[in-house]
């Protein structure tokens, strides 16, 4: 994220959404207790599977209506979890059985903390960057350039592209906002339609990388796709965007704004720490291929990689004070500081999500919803259907239902699923992290309907790109 932006969010729910296809997408989830475990109970035409849903869809309604009444999105659903699982407990327990849920929750937290450790680290060298200006410097030297607004509208949707892969999709589209506003924060249509393609292309370069978003990350996480299998995805990532760009290229106004002499340095210590985080990435993808280490120890690895750097920042900062250019604290780094910038209500929500939906599943509506989408539906129209439901539902619970219900499908299908699930959330202003922040962050300009209007283009590269990925690896099918 740039300087200017405030600490990003990286998962915010989808605002809206019906409760019928929400219920069906998000009961199912990890959570299941393994086969050494006690018998589960089937709960599902239980009052306490009745009770489970209806706290779940309550507390998920309200974290859908966050914008409106202000509550943190993580409160609701961390409530909800603790209630559905005493209920479960009080059940088996009255059962005379006192270890299944025990063991289920067990194997939930672990589950949990792989990600949530995984993603901290990942938001801390976000933060690193962010405090040594990385971002703030990109977006002064794009300002700066004097390009048109048709090249704006390409570069801006390209780097959006190229860089969510590495960094999340919201860092990726504030940064890429604040570009667009810089130059023509004056020109409606320019705006709108360069937040468009903004959204589009940080969500399909987020989607054929194990680090660009969430859902990839899970996946990875989980064995289903191994590390470079997801690149087969590149192809249609790049479909799913020049598709819609090229559509709306035509409408973008073919005018040049005047040139800005915004000038930022970045700060002291920022090329080691990019260079660092490519170290750790490479360090996880090693730990994880060759050492059959969890992808997690190899990126906590990195963050003492980073610490290592942060002290050796804040020892020798003294003698670069007094250079004219920055003096003080400014120069020293901190480690702990971009730790505490991490977006703390996002992971508890994440908790929160995977504790809910863990035991709804551990109740038993695994089987129910696995039987309808995978068996009664068949497994393309399913993937294709997540991927719409990503529009309107956070792809969270939705990826955790599909990885939760484990249903037997080959490489291309797995692709599939990880594509639309990531892809999806374009379609709708609402359905991904970008959009809704990208709202916020062009208030009054880039809006749900100014987007909506653009959905046909959107829904027009999503159905190319499952097409073309078909075709180009259809061996994998």
């Amino acid at each position: 994220m740039s300087g200017a932006c405030s600490s990003a969010i990286w998962v915010r729910p989808r605002i809206a959404g019906g409760l019928a296809v929400l219920l069906m997408s998000v009961l199912p989830v990890i959570g299941r207790a393994s086969s050494g475990a006690p018998e589960v109970i089937d709960l599902t035409r239980h009052w306490a599977g009745y009770f489970g849903i209806a706290v779940f869809l309550l507390a998920y309604l309200l974290v859908m209506a966050e914008e409106f009444t202000h509550m943190r999105k993580s409160k609701p659903v961390i409530l909800a979890a603790g209630l559905i699982w005493a209920v479960v407990a009080w059940v088996y327990q009255a059962q005379g059985n006192t270890t299944a849920a025990e063991h289920a929750v067990r194997t939930n937290l672990l589950e949990y903390a792989e990600l949530m450790l995984f993603l901290l680290v990942a938001m801390t060298y976000i933060n690193a960057m962010q405090d040594r200006q990385v971002f703030e410097a990109l977006r002064s030297r794009l300002v700066s350039a004097g390009f048109g607004f048709r090249s704006l509208f390409w570069i801006t949707g390209t780097m959006a592209f190229l860089i969510s892969p590495v960094a999340d999709n919201l860092t990726t589209a504030l940064l890429m906002c604040a570009v667009v506003l810089a130059v023509g924060a004056d020109n409606r249509r320019f705006v709108t339609l360069s937040c468009i393609n903004i959204v589009v292309g940080a969500n399909a370069g987020g989607a054929f990388s194990p680090f660009g978003d969430i859902t990839t990350l899970m996946v990875w996480q989980k064995g289903v796709v191994d590390f470079w299998n997801f690149f087969h995805l590149f192809v249609p990532a790049v479909v799913n965007f020049v598709v819609p760009a090229a559509i709306m290229h035509f409408a973008v106004p073919d005018e040049k704004p005047h040139a800005s002499e915004d000038c930022v340095i970045m700060r002291r210590g920022a090329r080691r720490i990019i260079a660092l985080f490519l170290l750790t990435i490479i360090t996880a993808v090693s730990f994880h291929n060759f050492l059959y280490l969890p992808p997690v120890i190899g990126m906590l690895t990195g963050l003492g990689y980073l610490g290592a750097m942060g002290y050796y920042l804040k020892r020798t900062h003294e003698r670069y004070s007094n250079n004219g250019v920055e003096v003080g604290d400014v120069l020293a780094f901190d480690i702990f500081r971009p730790i505490a910038r991490a977006e703390w209500d996002t992971l508890l929500f994440f908790y929160g999500v995977v504790a809910c939906v863990g035991a709804l599943g551990f109740m038993g509506y695994l089987a129910l919803a696995s039987d309808l989408m995978y068996h009664q539906w068949g497994a393309t129209q399913a993937n294709v259907t997540i991927g719409l439901m990503s529009a309107v539902i956070d792809n969270i619970p939705v990826m955790f239902a599909v990885l939760s219900m484990n249903p037997d499908m080959s490489l291309g299908q797995w692709l599939l699923v990880t594509f639309t699930a990531g892809v999806g959330g374009s379609l709708l202003s609402i359905g991904s992290a970008a959009g809704v922040a990208l709202m916020g962050q062009a208030r009054g300009t880039y809006t749900f309907f100014g987007h909506l209007k653009w959905t046909p283009a959107i829904a027009a590269g999503y159905a190319a790109s499952i097409l073309v990925h078909f075709w180009i690896n259809s061996s994998r099918f």
